[in-house]
């Protein structure tokens, strides 16, 4: 551990990327999300990752963002940059962007490209770490967005890589594999964070995950969720957790699309436009949605119907 880095835990939202209705980026939404998951009492905010449509960025958008967001942040809470990309040079810019904007670790994931080649992953991870100089959050993330690498391989890159402290293991089933990990890298890495949009965030942090990294439209609840189980409260963990259970499904299926229309909902922003593709919200849909946040109505507040 870096004692002048202190090790990151508890909550960590994904900050979307904000579009109007013609696609273009909407920063004063972006900004509005930003501080919504500081007051939140987030430990932390990461961007961009799968959930902020990283992919659909071009690369002058994302160096942008990064430096936006890094300016939006202030300081307040940790930031971790997102900065997976195919090319190496690609991902030590957007690392050593997030550094310049204040970023204390970059979350990146494991690349296809590299996936029979441990020594090549290795160099890849070494690199971007010795020309970004900020920590490294190895995403261990199923296909097709990852390679669903395998647990003793994901411990030898922390053990073979010094910069790799942190891994965020999104695998199925992702607490077992958790548990598995945090032995096989004892001692090589500080945390493994759970993810998969926090639906399965309790059994997680019972098997030592030292956070979560969900989308971020509910974060508050999230956050209240960590808190209590931390607390060693966990029977309210898991009253917030079953509350929340039915909107995490549902934002399984919809994703991006499901994250801004219950951020639109709650006044944050104009449109929940999106440029990735996946299923869209039919009428049926909406009502379900609309039932589902009426649910949660005492623990959310300021929410619209559709």
């Amino acid at each position: 551990m870096n004692p002048a880095n202190p090790s990151l835990a508890g909550v960590l939202p994904i900050l979307p990327t904000i579009y109007n209705d013609s696609g273009a980026i909407d920063e004063p939404g972006m900004r509005r999300v930003l501080d919504y998951v500081v007051d939140s009492g987030a430990s932390g905010v990461v961007f961009p990752g799968l959930a902020s449509e990283y992919d659909m960025l071009a690369k002058d958008e994302r160096l942008h963002l990064t430096a936006q967001v890094g300016a939006w942040v202030g300081g307040r809470i940790p930031f971790v940059v997102g900065a997976s990309a195919p090319a190496q040079a690609d991902a030590a810019a957007y690392a050593k962007a997030g550094a310049q904007a204040g970023a204390s670790a970059a979350m990146i994931l494991t690349p296809h490209a590299l996936a029979g080649d441990l020594g090549a992953m290795a160099g890849f991870f070494r690199d971007v770490h010795a020309e970004s100089g900020i920590d490294i959050m190895l995403q261990n993330a199923p296909a097709p967005m990852g390679i669903g690498l395998a647990l003793d391989r994901v411990a030898q890159l922390a053990r073979e890589v010094p910069g790799i402290r942190y891994v965020k293991e999104e695998a199925m089933p992702s607490g077992q594999r958790i548990t598995e990990l945090s032995g096989l890298a004892a001692g090589a890495v500080d945390a493994v964070f759970g993810g998969a949009g926090g639906r399965y965030v309790i059994d997680e942090l019972a098997r030592g995950a030292r956070g979560t990294m969900p989308a971020c439209e509910i974060s508050e609840l999230h956050v209240r969720m960590y808190d209590a189980f931390a607390a060693g409260d966990e029977q309210r963990a898991r009253d917030l957790f079953e509350r929340t259970l039915p909107l995490l499904n549902m934002q399984a299926i919809f994703r991006w699309r499901l994250t801004k229309a219950v951020l639109k909902r709650r006044g944050l922003i104009e449109s929940d436009h999106v440029r990735a593709a996946g299923p869209k919200l039919d009428r049926y849909d909406v009502q379900e949605l609309d039932a589902l946040l009426a649910r949660l109505a005492d623990l959310l507040p300021f929410v619209k119907t559709a």
